[in-house]
């Protein structure tokens, strides 16, 4: 298989709906769920700092990530929504999308990357656990799992997002 990662535009919109609704069944073990709302994944596509990476073999978008930026007291990015189909799964894809994101965080000087994961998701919290993650809070059937830029620890430097 070979597969090449960039940023969603909106035409990708439908096939990002139909890998979140694969996603949540597959978790969920149910075919009772629900896709985006509408209007949910606009501001991925509106010029700002979030953004949606896809892996695609060819013409098709076989997995996504949506990465969220939060600037608070710590800046920290929250990788919400991986989701890889079936027949692509390890293969790397879920991993390149997560190195992908942490590069990005190092572009924009973002020291902590958090994603919550289903409790009930062993084999995704292997997955993030081999990539250095850890249990950082108990949410209930999820866990928040956490990371710190390995760059953060560094001596001081200047970030610049221009």
């Amino acid at each position: 298989m070979t597969w090449t990662l960039r940023k969603a535009v909106p035409a990708d919109r439908a096939v990002i709906d139909a890998l979140f609704v694969e996603m949540l069944r597959t978790i969920f073990h149910t075919e009772n769920v629900k896709d985006y709302e509408d209007g949910c994944l606009d501001r991925f596509f509106s010029g700002g700092e979030e953004w949606i990476c896809v892996a695609q073999e060819g013409e098709t978008v076989v997995a996504f990530l949506s990465i969220e930026v939060h600037r608070e007291e710590t800046d920290y990015l929250y990788l919400d929504d991986l989701s890889v189909t079936a027949a692509y799964r390890n293969c790397g894809i879920g991993t390149a999308l997560i190195h992908t994101a942490e590069q990005y965080a190092e572009q924009i000087c973002i020291p902590v990357i958090v994603f919550h994961v289903e409790k009930t998701n062993t084999d995704a919290r292997r997955l993030y656990e081999r990539l250095g993650y850890a249990a950082y809070r108990d949410d209930g059937n999820r866990v928040l799992m956490r990371k710190d830029a390995a760059w953060a620890a560094a001596p001081p430097r200047v970030c610049c997002t221009d």
